[in-house]
């Protein structure tokens, strides 16, 4: 399968997205304990992109259990290596980030993403944080949102699967909170690198909103 954007035509009516999303459910509910702190507000069809804090590798998942839209991440190109997961990615239509620079291929494919109508997953922190203090958003996701005018949703993840390996984080029980948001305004912001800028600020800000209900 392809990782950069293209050569994807899964959606949420396909069985193997459902099948995946109930088993999500379970995985999120079940064995990590995760409450809704507040319901999760993507748009029932059309481009999106869902952007939250990055606590573990598992993330993706937890989100994905709460959402009625099948949510393409663009996520770091190390994960991929674990063969066992790989499967998983496939489904999800993953896209690869390379951590080192910008990576323009990827930009490249989550723009295809949502000119296909798909919802866009970004954790535009860059990197997993070990504390709940937001590490600056990186302005990639400002420039996605000015260029593609895509509405952008905020989402916020907590709980004790913070500061776990991948593998750790996968088979070792916890407790989580989410929090979704409504769309950011920045319909008066143009496409310029202080748009982008100030998309960015306003996107981070819309994150750091919803973490006060969302403690454990």
């Amino acid at each position: 399968m392809s990782t950069d954007g293209a050569e994807y035509s899964r959606r949420e009516t396909d069985a193997g997205f459902r099948i995946l999303k109930g088993m999500a459910g379970i995985y999120s509910r079940a064995f990590h304990r995760t409450r809704l702190v507040r319901p999760c507000r993507l748009p029932t069809k059309g481009p999106a992109i869902l952007v939250c804090n990055h606590v573990s590798s598992i993330d993706p998942i937890l989100l994905q259990s709460f959402s009625p839209r099948l949510v393409r991440w663009m996520m770091a190109k190390e994960y991929y290596d674990y063969k066992s997961m790989r499967w998983l990615y496939e489904t999800m239509g993953v896209i690869l980030v390379q951590r080192s620079g910008r990576d323009l291929a990827a930009t490249r494919g989550a723009m295809r993403v949502l000119a296909s109508g798909y919802v866009l997953g970004v954790f535009p922190e860059g990197r997993l944080e070990t504390t709940r203090d937001l590490i600056p958003f990186q302005s990639g996701i400002g420039l996605l949102a000015v260029k593609t005018r895509a509405p952008v949703y905020p989402a916020f993840v907590d709980g004790t699967q913070r500061n776990r390996e991948m593998v750790e984080a996968v088979v070792t029980p916890s407790v989580v909170s989410i929090a979704f948001g409504p769309p950011v305004d920045f319909a008066d912001l143009t496409d310029s690198r202080a748009g982008a800028l100030e998309a960015t600020r306003r996107i981070q800000a819309a994150v750091e909103a919803l973490k006060s209900g969302s403690k454990i």
